[in-house]
């Protein structure tokens, strides 16, 4: 037997094979799921060197198969994305495709995104940079100040000169004398204004020199980054039970007509069922539970099972479960 199948460590002959396979979305956990993730947690339970991110909470999956030999049943266990920064383990199944495998793509490209991301960081961190900013932000908050208060000036000054038209007949004089005033408390409000709005551009201009190199650094690392998550996701070549097999970005044009999300295809429900088709196995029940601390943002209580994810796992298991008779 592999070492990726299991022999269950009690009797499981009186427990009923399910009649058809777990609804991944919406199930109660069949007894010899239950039996398989018991094992495994007692499997986990030994594992002092990973105690402490296994603290912090994972996800873990349990199928259980028959192989063709018609022997008793067994079961393959998978944790989601990376245990201890890999994602090859001595007990679980494989990745769909090991990122981390020595020689691949992933890892040199990775690299020239960090590196990256440190040039970013370094010019956004220069002093004189940030000092430009700061002069920058200054003035503009210092020219809404300004106009604020100019503009009210203004009003001020209109109502005082549209009161004395109210008040009395004024004579020609009086009367091109207020337009007058009011001509130039416009023309210095526009003239203090330019000057302001000149100095910005200069502060903008300043600024503009700092962050040129920075946005071009920052294309050039959205573009990697679009590139190698493409490139991945054409390397996660998925099998279903009919033996067909399709890659991500196909599976999730037909379901989503979007790119997967990051981390499609490294849960542990698509692990399980690809090891399954790739050794001839038959797939016959799934459950997947949480182990260790509540995440912050999410509902995951220590040992309870969980439905896998719709937004990862949705379009990857409705093309995986096809060609076997599922509990829908």
């Amino acid at each position: 037997m592999s070492t990726l199948l299991h022999p269950f460590q009690s009797p499981v002959e009186h427990i009923e094979l399910p009649g058809r396979f777990t609804n991944p979305f919406h199930y109660e956990p069949h007894p010899l799921c239950v039996l398989a993730a018991e094992e495994v947690q007692a499997y986990l339970a030994t594992r002092h060197d990973r105690a402490d991110e296994l603290g912090q909470g994972k996800m873990f999956g349990v199928l259980v198969v028959r192989t063709a030999d018609g022997g008793p049943p067994g079961y393959l266990a998978a944790f989601s994305g990376l245990l201890a920064g890999k994602s090859v383990h001595p007990f679980f199944v494989p990745p769909v495709y090991d990122l981390q495998r020595p020689g691949g793509f992933f890892k040199p490209e990775e690299e020239i995104i960090s590196a990256l991301n440190r040039r970013i960081g370094g010019l956004e961190a220069d002093e004189a940079y940030r000092a430009a900013r700061l002069r920058l932000s200054e003035a503009e908050e210092a020219l809404r100040q300004w106009q604020r208060i100019a503009r009210r000036q203004l009003a001020e000054a209109k109502a005082r000169r549209d009161a004395c038209r109210q008040a009395a007949a004024l004579t020609r004089a009086e009367e091109e004398a207020l337009t007058r005033e009011s001509q130039y408390e416009h023309a210095e409000y526009k003239r203090e204004e330019h000057g302001r709005m000149e100095r910005l551009a200069r502060l903008r201009t300043a600024v503009a020199a700092y962050e040129e190199p920075i946005e071009a650094l920052r294309a050039e690392r959205r573009q990697r980054s679009a590139a190698l998550q493409r490139r991945l996701f054409d390397q996660f070549r998925l099998l279903n039970a009919r033996g067909e097999e399709r890659s991500l970005c196909d599976i999730f044009e037909e379901y989503t007509h979007h790119l997967p999300p990051g981390g499609a295809g490294e849960c542990a429900a698509p692990k399980l069922l690809q090891c399954a088709y790739r050794h001839g196995w038959q797939p016959l029940a799934m459950a997947e539970f949480w182990w260790g601390a509540s995440p912050r943002h999410e509902v995951r209580l220590h040992g309870h099972y969980y439905p896998a994810c719709q937004n990862k796992c949705g379009p990857i298991l409705h093309y995986m479960l096809q060609g076997l008779n599922v509990a829908f």
